[in-house]
C-alpha cells in the first residue's frame, strides 16, 4: 500500500511551526485590539458567483485558481481564494453597515491551484484588514500604518512601501484605452499571457512579470497621466499623511493590484530580509465592491498579509538580529516545569498535581511513562523545561515534593505541594 501523503501545495504545520504562528498571530491580535478592530469569522466555502462577481471574471484567480466543484444540490461552490469578498458578503448577510462603519480583521486559510514554491502553497493563510464605510484619506494612511506598524513588530527589517493611485473607474476607463492603444503597436513584443491580456485585462499586463514586457513597459504611459484633478488631490493628501507619520513610501506607477475590484489607493509593502524584495502584504481600497455585490454604495479599504511568505521573513530577520524581536517570535517555547513521578502512590497524584499547577497559569509537562527516573530526567533536560518536579512514593505519601533547578545552581528543595506552587509561580 502506497504511503499516504498531503496533496502537493498542501503542507502540514508540526508542533514546532504552529508555535511560530501563535506568537505571530498573537502579536496581531493584540496589535488590532489596540486599534478598535473586531474579528469577523467567515466559511471556508462560499458560492463561486460571489467570487466571480466580486474578483471579476477575467482575472487569473477566478479564471486559472479557483477550487470549484459542483456539490450534490447542483450548486457551483468555490473554496475561498481570499478574504475581502467573503467579508462583504457577511456584511451585508448580517446588516453590519446599518449599525456604521466596521473596522474588521480576518485570519483563515484560503485556496489557489497555482505553482507551490517558497511562501506560497495551494493552501494557504492570510490575516487581513477591512475598513468598511471609511471614505477619507485619514483612513488610507490609517490602515497602511497599521500594516507598517504590525511587521515592525514583528522585527521585520528592510521594509519598502510602494504607493500607487488607481483613481476612479472613469480614470481608469481612459487610461485603458490609452494603454490598449500604445501596447497594440507593440503587441509582438509582448509576452503571451501578455497579449491575452490584451483583450480581457489589460491593467494586469503592468504587473507581469517578463523581463521583456517589464523592459518595454518602462516606455508605456502610466495611470498617474490619466487621473482626473479630483483623484490627484486625493493621493496628494495621502502622501502627505504618510509623510506625517513618518511612513517612508515610494510611488510605483505601475504597481496595480491582481483583483479588479481596486480604485484609488493600492500598496504593497515588500522586505528585503530574503536578499531579493519579497512581497509581505498587499492591499487598497474598493470603493464600488459592496454596491457591486448588491449592498448600498460604501467606501472601503483593506488589505492582507501571507503567513508562509511572514514566517519565512520572520525566519531571516530572527538569523540577522538574534537578540531582536523576531528571534523572540522563534524561540523554541517549553513547560516551566517538567513533572517527573514514578511509583504505585505518585504516578495517581502525580496528574492532580499537575491540574493544581496548570490552574495556577503554570505550564507543566507530565511525564506518563513510568520509565525509571534517570530516563525521566533525561527527557525533561530536553524538554527545555527549568524546573522538574519529582514525585516519588516516598513523596507521595509524604504530601511533599521535590523541585530540582535544570538549568541553574539552585539546590534541590523538598517542600509542599503549597510551597511549591507559591515558590513556581514567582519564576514565571
Amino acid at each position: 500500500m502506497s504511503q499516504l501523503q498531503t496533496l502537493r501545495g498542501m503542507v502540514d504545520l508540526l508542533p514546532e511551526q504552529t508555535r511560530r504562528w501563535q506568537a505571530v498571530e498573537s502579536v496581531a491580535r493584540e496589535h488590532f485590539r489596540c486599534a478598535g478592530l473586531d474579528e469577523i469569522r467567515t466559511p471556508l466555502l462560499e458560492f463561486t458567483d460571489l467570487f466571480a462577481r466580486g474578483i471579476g471574471e477575467a482575472t487569473d484567480v477566478v479564471g486559472k485558481e479557483m477550487y470549484t466543484f459542483v456539490d450534490r444540490g447542483d450548486r457551483s461552490c468555490t473554496l475561498r481564494p481570499e478574504g475581502t469578498a467573503s467579508v462583504v458578503r457577511a456584511t451585508l448577510q448580517h446588516g453590519l453597515l446599518s449599525q456604521g462603519p466596521q473596522r474588521l480583521w480576518y485570519g483563515g486559510p484560503m485556496f489557489r491551484y497555482e505553482r507551490p514554491q517558497a511562501g506560497r502553497q495551494r493552501q494557504f493563510h492570510q490575516i487581513g484588514v477591512e475598513f468598511l464605510g471609511a471614505s477619507s484619506p485619514r483612513s488610507d494612511a490609517e490602515v497602511i500604518a497599521l500594516a507598517w506598524d504590525l511587521l515592525s513588530a514583528l522585527g521585520i527589517q528592510g521594509l519598502k512601501l510602494e504607493i500607487n493611485s488607481l483613481g476612479t473607474p472613469e480614470d481608469r476607463q481612459r487610461f485603458r484605452a490609452e494603454l490598449v492603444g500604445w501596447l497594440e503597436q507593440r503587441v509582438e513584443q509582448l509576452d503571451p499571457d501578455s497579449q491575452e491580456r490584451l483583450s480581457t485585462n489589460p491593467l494586469r499586463i503592468l504587473d507581469s512579470k517578463n523581463k521583456g514586457t517589464q523592459l518595454l513597459l518602462n516606455e508605456a504611459p502610466t495611470l498617474l497621466g490619466a487621473l482626473s484633478e479630483e483623484s490627484i488631490h486625493r493621493f496628494d493628501e495621502v502622501r502627505a499623511l504618510l509623510t506625517a507619520l513618518q511612513i517612508p513610501y515610494q510611488l510605483n506607477p505601475r504597481l496595480v493590484r491582481g483583483l479588479d475590484y481596486y480604485g484609488h489607493t493600492a500598496f504593497e509593502i515588500t522586505s528585503d530580509q530574503l536578499g531579493a524584495q519579497a512581497t509581505v502584504c498587499g492591499g487598497g481600497r474598493y470603493d464600488g465592491l459592496i454596491q457591486q455585490l448588491g449592498g448600498p454604495a460604501t467606501p472601503a479599504i483593506g488589505w492582507a498579509l501571507g503567513m508562509e511568505r511572514l514566517l519565512l521573513v520572520i525566519a531571516a530577520a530572527a538569523q540577522a538580529d538574534p537578540g531582536g524581536p523576531a528571534a523572540r517570535l522563534t524561540a523554541t517555547s517549553a513547560p516551566l516545569v517538567y513533572l517527573i513521578n514514578r511509583g504505585e502512590q505518585a504516578e495517581p497524584q502525580a496528574l492532580t498535581l499537575a491540574r493544581k499547577l496548570r490552574a495556577a497559569g503554570l505550564a507543566v509537562e507530565l511525564d506518563g511513562s513510568s520509565a525509571a527516573f534517570g530516563k525521566q530526567f533525561k527527557r525533561a533536560d530536553r524538554s527545555g523545561a527549568p524546573w522538574a518536579v519529582v514525585l516519588g512514593d516516598e513523596e507521595a505519601l509524604a504530601g511533599q515534593l521535590r523541585l530540582k533547578s535544570l538549568r541553574g545552581e539552585a539546590e534541590e528543595q523538598q517542600l509542599s505541594w503549597e510551597d511549591a506552587l507559591s515558590y513556581l509561580t514567582k519564576q514565571r
